[in-house]
């Protein structure tokens, strides 16, 4: 019998699960998990994890004082994070809050909040990757996180600097974002793409070859996919971050999945670049694409996150309320 496309795929690349919703992570066995506001808040607003949500008040109302939503925010991404740390072998990553993206000292605190946070209820820092946006700040937290053995996931990310700079942070992991890079193309005329020349696919392999090329350490973990075709063209990246959809409709398909990436044939790289802060924000500046995604994910993010903070604060005053 043919090995499943979802199989094949596995046996060259770390399959990594796009969701915050536990039944599909047990389903879907992937080796590591990554959430994010919006995911959460899906999560949270599902029947099935009603009593975690609750949890999580209940420990906000006896904490009491002015920030108490922001802190059950946080508990309940601790608490998704940990109960997935019990069904995947690998890391968990966990986003550090929109919000803060422009706030290097910030994003180090919260990350190290984050980790204390695991700590207690016996989650390893290195089970844990904090999750930050790939701005110069993000980066630049990282950096520091890093330096202090917190393993960090760069997220948002659309364009070669953002990668560059990420390396030079020693970070652990970064996402760059294939479905996105082709929404804004197509939304600017751009197209029809096949796999092979979606801007998204083609960003990342690009990615790819300098890291192997220049003997960078910083895994690729491809995110924020469209369609089947360019997770197929990316077979044999370090790691794939894929919903639960996409993953069931590889687990469905047949057929050879040729390699398309490896560290011997990563393909021609580009020439090295060498940022300081000036050439990171010119060279994001130049390239429109990278920055209207980044802030727009930015965004889309803090909307999330607004909307889950909202919730919570509701369920707080029905809580003192009873």
């Amino acid at each position: 019998m043919t090995a499943s496309k979802l199989d094949q795929l596995r046996a060259m690349t770390t399959v990594v699960a796009d969701t915050g919703d536990i039944e599909a992570v047990r389903r879907l066995k992937p080796v590591d998990c990554t959430t994010n506001p919006t995911l959460l808040l899906k999560a949270v607003e599902t029947p099935a994890y009603a009593s975690l949500v609750e949890e999580a008040i209940a420990w906000g109302k006896r904490q009491g004082g002015a920030g108490a939503v922001e802190a059950v925010c946080d508990r309940l991404a601790v608490t998704f994070g940990t109960e997935l740390t019990k069904i995947v072998p690998g890391r968990v990553s966990t986003e550090v809050d929109a919000d803060l993206s422009f706030d290097t000292e910030a994003t180090i605190a919260k990350a190290r909040a984050i980790i204390a946070a695991y700590k207690e209820r016996g989650v390893g820092r290195e089970r844990i990757l904090i999750k930050i946006a790939s701005t110069w700040e993000g980066i630049q937290a990282a950096r520091v996180l890093q330096a202090e053995g917190i393993d960090c996931n760069l997220t948002l990310l659309f364009a070669l600097p953002q990668a560059v700079a990420a390396a030079d942070a020693k970070a652990f992991l970064i996402s760059p974002f294939v479905g996105r890079i082709l929404d804004w193309h197509v939304k600017a005329g751009g197209g029809p793409y096949a796999a092979e020349t979606d801007p998204g696919v083609v960003s990342v392999r690009t990615i790819y070859s300098y890291y192997k090329a220049y003997g960078i350490d910083t895994v690729v973990m491809g995110a924020s996919f469209r369609n089947t075709g360019e997770i197929e063209a990316l077979a044999g990246c370090d790691r794939l971050t894929i919903g639960p959809g996409l993953l069931d409709e590889l687990a469905g398909a047949t057929g050879d999945l040729p390699r398309k990436l490896s560290p011997e044939n990563s393909g021609k790289a580009p020439a090295k670049l060498d940022l300081d802060e000036k050439a990171f924000r010119f060279a994001m500046t130049e390239d429109a694409m990278a920055t209207e995604k980044l802030a727009e994910g930015i965004r889309g993010f803090v909307k999330d996150l607004r909307s889950l903070r909202k919730l919570v604060a509701a369920k707080l005053d029905e809580a003192k309320a009873a």
